[in-house]
């Protein structure tokens, strides 16, 4: 008999392509500087959160009794968070969601393991569409659930319906979206959008139970032109929405989300009841009682998104101009690049030998590119550039 979790050990002993690249940047910046290192491997924001954060907190630690600011709030949230969550969906979005309909959580990454172990059932079935974030994987996976992936559509990275269609079964449980995307910057049209709801509610009138679309929005306010990013609740009842300030208000190491089931969803309070439960289990409740309080006052602003724009910008024309083959992202902060050669892996090996960190796809669930995350300084884009360059020459 084993000590441990086998499955749990592997997670532990290996790390994702990403943390495991990130790592070596680290060992690499000792070794030879950090100035030397080009590590776009993490999608870590490197804007300051705004001003209003650190204001909320000095305010908060000058104002309120230490014992309530520290103590627990209710295991969903405290009541005044969400109420003021919930208000702010409501005017931004015109969603039927109050704050009954929201659980506060340790961040995206929590939001999604809550909302996949709520949902899951024996046979219930996961589907990503594929590029998607790696740890859809991992969490699908350990809430029992079978994962699956529609292909990915390389041409203008939407959806590939015919590919959904063979994918969505009667153990179909649930979809996730990511939009704006990580892994390309892509964002799902209103088109697509709606051709997706209208496709789901087919389904579920075919198999007579709800099919949930699980919307991951931890980019939702990371647009960088007049683009749309269309609110799923709106256009399909049965949407659970994931969300995270993690990337708004550059805040990914406080770990502060929340959960909204809108009141049209299917089962509402099932749902909304096995979210709370899910959460007990996982042992999610209360999320940081500080931050809680500190996005409640920062409702309505980001971080300075102009310096992600400006490195877009800087990144794609740049690579463009040395004959890389780029995906243009409308939101985020990645760039999704074609590799020169069929294997990712052995390309981003390359991209070592001139000090580039960038993530192969594989893990993505499409093979054949890397991902650079510019959620970083302007000058280590400046810099990196020559480098670019000279990994583009061994190609040609």
């Amino acid at each position: 008999m084993s000590i441990v979790n086998e499955k749990m050990m592997g997670l532990g002993t290996v790390r994702s392509a990403i943390r495991d690249l990130f790592e070596y940047g680290l060992k690499r910046k000792k070794e030879i500087g950090a100035e030397n290192v080009f590590d776009f491997s993490l999608g870590n924001p490197s804007v300051p959160a705004p001003p209003e954060v650190n204001e909320s907190i000095r305010g908060l630690l000058d104002s309120t009794d230490s014992v309530v600011l520290h103590g627990y709030t209710s295991a969903v949230g405290a009541e005044d968070v969400r109420e003021k969550i919930a208000a702010d969906i409501q005017a931004r979005f015109g969603a039927k969601i109050d704050k009954n309909d929201l659980y506060m959580t340790c961040g995206a990454a929590a939001s999604l393991t809550i909302t996949l172990n709520a949902l899951s059932t024996p046979g219930s079935e996961f589907i990503a569409i594929a590029p998607f974030f790696p740890e859809y994987r991992v969490f699908s996976e350990a809430a029992g659930g079978v994962f699956k992936v529609v292909p990915a559509d390389t041409e203008k990275f939407q959806i590939r319906f015919d590919a959904l269609a063979e994918t969505v079964n009667e153990r179909t449980k649930a979809l996730i979206v990511n939009s704006p995307n990580n892994p390309t910057g892509v964002i799902f049209t209103r088109k697509t959008i709606e051709e997706l709801a209208a496709f789901l509610r087919a389904r579920e009138e075919e198999y007579g139970h709800p099919i949930f679309l699980i919307a991951d929005e931890p980019y939702r306010e990371l647009v960088y032109e007049d683009v749309e990013v269309p609110y799923l609740p709106n256009l399909y009842d049965d949407t659970i929405v994931c969300y995270s300030f993690s990337k708004s208000l550059s805040l990914p190491g406080e770990r502060i989300g929340y959960i909204a089931v809108p009141k049209d969803c299917a089962e509402h309070d099932a749902v909304f009841a096995a979210v709370a439960g899910a959460g007990r289990a996982l042992g999610y409740v209360c999320a940081p009682s500080l931050m809680q309080r500190v996005v409640k006052e920062c409702l309505g602003k980001t971080s300075d998104l102009s310096v992600y724009k400006k490195n877009r910008d800087l990144l794609y024309n740049a690579l463009v101009s040395c004959g890389y083959d780029c995906v243009y992202p409308d939101g985020a902060f990645y760039l999704f690049v074609k590799s020169p050669e069929p294997d990712a892996k052995a390309f981003a090996e390359k991209a070592k030998k001139h000090e580039l960190l960038i993530v192969p796809s594989d893990s993505f669930g499409c093979e054949g590119y890397v991902r650079l995350a510019y959620c970083v300084s302007t000058d280590m884009i400046e810099r990196s550039l020559p480098a670019f360059e000279a990994l583009m020459k061994e190609y040609r």
